[in-house]
């Protein structure tokens, strides 16, 4: 019996293919990472730069509608004290006039 013809070799022969395809699987996902943290842990200042102003840009666009928003907030307010206290001066006149 030739080596090619054992079952038990075979097995080996394949269990081999796997191990390499594996193998050189793991080392793309491995320079992947490293490219990746290469990058990361080296932003470029430039981009950096242009993601803070695009931030800033973004929170000061926010900053303007929450103040917008207090604004109106306090206009509501505003009219309905004014409507609670002409309602405690119509109650308090007619407990006066009873």
């Amino acid at each position: 019996m030739s080596t090619d013809e054992r079952p038990e070799f075979q097995a080996l022969e394949q269990l081999e293919e796997v191990l390499h395809l594996v193998t050189e699987e793991l080392a793309g996902w491995r320079r992947r990472a490293l490219k990746a943290e290469a990058e990361h842990s080296a932003p470029d200042v430039e981009d950096n730069a242009v993601s803070v102003r695009e931030r800033l840009a973004r929170l000061e666009a926010e900053n303007r509608e929450l103040h917008k928003r207090l604004e109106t907030a306090r206009q509501r307010l505003s009219g309905l004290l004014g409507r609670l206290r002409f309602l405690e001066e119509q109650t308090a006149m007619e407990g006066q006039r009873s």
